[in-house]
């Protein structure tokens, strides 16, 4: 058996920790080998000259590109759920009745529940299906393709919002499953591709991306709020807002073209592409499927503290948290009524997600090592319950409502997304990172795979929840 050859340090990390900020060389490096974050500190110097000396990221250019693609991966996702008054309207029992009037079925009472496990379901194995394409078809071919199928999706959805389905409500709801199961698998297929590309670049590269999906989360609630203010009509408000998607995902598409003519970009791709020549000269076997052991040694932790963080999320938000009504609702304000699910619920639960998600680029604790990461990850569980007992209606079996004032679905949302942010933002980062430079781009799509594994049982578990209420 041949010596085993030592693992090159990923050179593409901004992760130092405080202790080593100022570092330097002495007897105790010996044994840095035997510190499992080693690859995250750059002491290798055999690199390629690429890596070593970068050029600048002019005007932000690809810090802003990757944000964009972050708020492109999720903004489908976001548009659809976001729409809980359209869809209310399309799948009521009489489509001919005023928008302003709260309409009920069994399709629209449990809506919220069947779209989370026809995207999520979906989403695992288009994942599956994209790790075993990494070496096979090239990153561009995969995220232009599925941004093309998003938008053609998209693009029959805005078309449907101004058709009569009154007669035909369960074959639109089947049909608007179906349309969501094919956008999620896109789009995961889309946002692992991305991600994965990603960790080839700084670790900024990687939370712009991450940080770019909580802003489409905030972006898709503040449409949602301007067009319930602005359009008379419910059709002509889910117009503008399905329009207002369209447009972005062609956004995406023509400043994923501009990405590879920026000299920041070719740049560490190249040093990427080197690295992986380099490997592969010394002797490795060319696969076409990467090695999943070496990565799930490294990475298992940091997975499922991922998985974790986003089944919590998706079983209570949006299932249960826009199932919440406001306690002074019988006053008839606009605030307690029209907006309150689509602020309390949707917006304010995005614009903290967005904060923790932002604050990974200025803290960075703990570390990707830490055994207070996975404990702070399961002490999340207490925001299922907290959720469960706020004012959610209507209420079959469980009758008991302990928190019943306003301000505490405003506080437990905000509490939800910071930490969902947060704890699920630096996991993510950190995964690209504690791997060699050429199992990168493999490992960011075994991150999104975790991701969406605690999105498909966490889902799962909402409907659960939702029939239990």
């Amino acid at each position: 058996m041949e010596d085993a050859q030592p693992v090159q340090p990923s050179l593409n990390s901004s992760y130092i920790p405080a202790a080593l900020g100022h570092h330097q060389l002495s007897e105790d490096e010996e044994s840095e080998d035997q510190n499992p974050s080693t690859s995250l500190l750059p002491k290798n110097l055999s690199v390629p000259l690429a890596v070593r000396y970068s050029p600048e990221d002019s005007y932000f250019l690809v810090y802003i590109i990757f944000f964009l693609m972050g708020i492109g991966s999720l903004l489908p996702w976001n548009f659809f759920i976001t729409a809980k008054h359209y869809w209310l309207y399309k799948l009521s029992n009489d489509t001919h009745h005023s928008s302003s009037e709260e309409q009920r079925s069994d399709l629209s009472d449990y809506f919220e529940s069947y779209l989370a496990i026809a995207s999520t379901v979906p989403s695992v194995l288009s994942l599956i299906l994209n790790y075993v394409l990494v070496n096979r078809v090239s990153s561009n071919v995969r995220i232009l393709f599925s941004l093309m199928v998003i938008l053609l999706v998209f693009v029959v959805t805005t078309v449907m919002v101004k058709v009569d389905v009154s007669d035909c409500r369960t074959e639109f709801f089947i049909g608007t499953l179906v349309s969501v199961a094919v956008v999620s698998g896109a789009s995961n297929v889309f946002s692992g591709s991305v991600f994965g590309i990603s960790g080839h670049f700084p670790m900024r590269i990687s939370q712009a991306l991450i940080s770019g999906q909580a802003m489409g989360g905030t972006l898709s609630a503040l449409a949602s709020i301007v067009d319930l203010a602005v359009a008379k009509d419910v059709t002509d408000s889910a117009l503008a807002y399905f329009l207002t998607a369209d447009v972005f995902i062609l956004l995406c598409i023509v400043t994923y073209l501009l990405l590879p003519k920026l000299s920041y970009t070719r740049h560490y791709m190249q040093a990427a592409m080197h690295t992986s020549s380099g490997r592969m000269s010394e002797g490795a076997a060319a696969v076409s499927v990467p090695p999943l052991r070496p990565i799930l040694r490294k990475t298992w932790v940091l997975g499922l503290s991922v998985f974790y963080v986003f089944c919590v999320s998706i079983m209570v938000f949006p299932a249960v948290s826009s199932g919440i009504q406001s306690a002074n609702k019988d006053s008839g304000s606009p605030l307690t009524t029209t907006y309150f699910v689509p602020l309390t619920s949707f917006l304010l639960y995005n614009v903290a997600d967005f904060c923790g998600r932002q604050a990974t680029a200025w803290l960075q604790v703990p570390g990707p090592t830490s055994r207070v990461l996975p404990v702070l990850v399961l002490c999340r569980s207490v925001m299922v319950p907290l959720i469960m007992f706020c004012n959610y209606q209507p209420r079959d079996n469980l009758h008991t409502v302990l928190f019943s004032h306003d301000l505490y679905p405003v506080v437990f949302n905000c509490l939800l997304g910071l930490t969902n942010g947060y704890l699920g933002t630096l996991p993510m980062i950190y995964g690209p990172k504690v791997v060699p430079r050429e199992l990168a781009e493999a490992t960011g799509v075994v991150m999104s795979f975790f991701l969406t594994l605690g999105l498909a049982v966490g889902s799962a578990f909402s409907v659960l929840i939702v029939h239990c209420i």
